[in-house]
């Protein structure tokens, strides 16, 4: 426990050797998107954004999966973390077999593409077969928008399922990374989210710049979620000033305490669980004078809803 809450990760990224959008989108968009990348300005960005938060830089040493997995349960243990939801991990039957290294402390999510021929059979599969519980997708980077009709038959096994799903939108990666196209926009979800009421489409950082936009769409659907995973650096970069406790104050107020969903988006050693994000967060929902119970529902109770496990 931390703070008296149980704490459920509800986005982390199990740390691979290979680019996390590998498995996401096709050979060509990815191959694209990795020619984009300018490593100096990439490096750049990141030791800036390390010093800021004081964390070391990535071990350079390789350990096999299981290794991982062993140093990430101490790491939960030490800092009092029930469960970790890994969104990513090198691939559907890769993290399937993460997961079961630690199934009482691990789940994870599919990520394979959403426009791949068979999207909605790997996503049958990996629900069924494979026991991963949602799906996670980075809109900026899908060959297609995200409205298109060809992604409804995934949507449908999201509904047959109950699978919750996990979009990104927003700006995407650091230096060269991604600022606007047809998918940057939460707003796009509107479509989707009426279509399939019964899906629960959670979006992460507090829409990554497009928070006015997510205020909205979770205004008019009860199916959308909010997490509040990350540094949230994005907020540096607004024209207007926009913080953490103004977020979880607009959210908390247009969504309520049950739609509300924390999240680290650790990933890496010797970082290991990002615990000064969740200080930091716990702190502002305390004095924001949210009450325990609900603060226990952000921390853990609403994914654990989800989810349907035990908190």
């Amino acid at each position: 426990m931390y703070s008296g809450l149980k704490i459920i990760d509800s986005h982390a990224h199990f740390p691979v050797n290979e680019p996390m959008v590998r498995t996401m989108v096709s050979k060509e968009r990815f191959n694209e998107f990795k020619r984009s990348a300018d490593k100096k300005r990439v490096s750049k960005a990141q030791e800036q954004w390390r010093k800021a938060w004081g964390f070391a830089q990535p071990d350079s040493t390789e350990l096999t999966d299981e290794e991982l997995a062993q140093k990430w349960v101490e790491e939960l243990d030490r800092r009092g973390i029930e469960k970790i939801i890994w969104v990513t991990g090198g691939g559907n039957q890769r993290l399937a077999g993460i997961i079961k290294m630690a199934p009482d402390r691990f789940l994870g999510y599919a990520h394979h593409n959403l426009f791949a021929q068979d999207a909605a059979l790997e996503l049958e599969k990996a629900v069924i077969k494979l026991g991963l519980k949602g799906y996670k997708i980075l809109a900026p980077i899908l060959d297609k928008s995200i409205t298109d009709k060809s992604a409804y038959p995934v949507w449908e096994v999201c509904t047959k399922y109950n699978v919750p799903v996990l979009i990104h939108f927003g700006i995407l990666g650091s230096a060269n990374g991604i600022a606007y196209n047809e998918n940057i926009n939460p707003a796009l979800l509107e479509s989707i989210a009426k279509d399939f009421p019964k899906v629960n489409f959670i979006i992460p950082h507090f829409g990554c710049g497009y928070t006015r936009e997510l205020l909205f769409l979770g205004w008019v659907c009860e199916n959308i979620y909010v997490d509040t995973s990350g540094s949230n650096q994005w907020m540096c970069w607004m024209p207007y000033p926009v913080t953490l406790e103004s977020c979880f104050e607009k959210f908390y107020r247009t969504f309520g305490p049950g739609r509300i969903i924390f999240g680290s988006d650790s990933s890496y050693f010797p970082r290991g669980f990002a615990m000064d994000y969740l200080k930091e967060q716990n702190r502002v929902v305390r004095f924001l004078n949210i009450p325990e119970n609900e603060v226990q529902m952000i921390f853990g109770g609403n994914i654990a809803r989800l989810l349907n496990i035990e908190l």
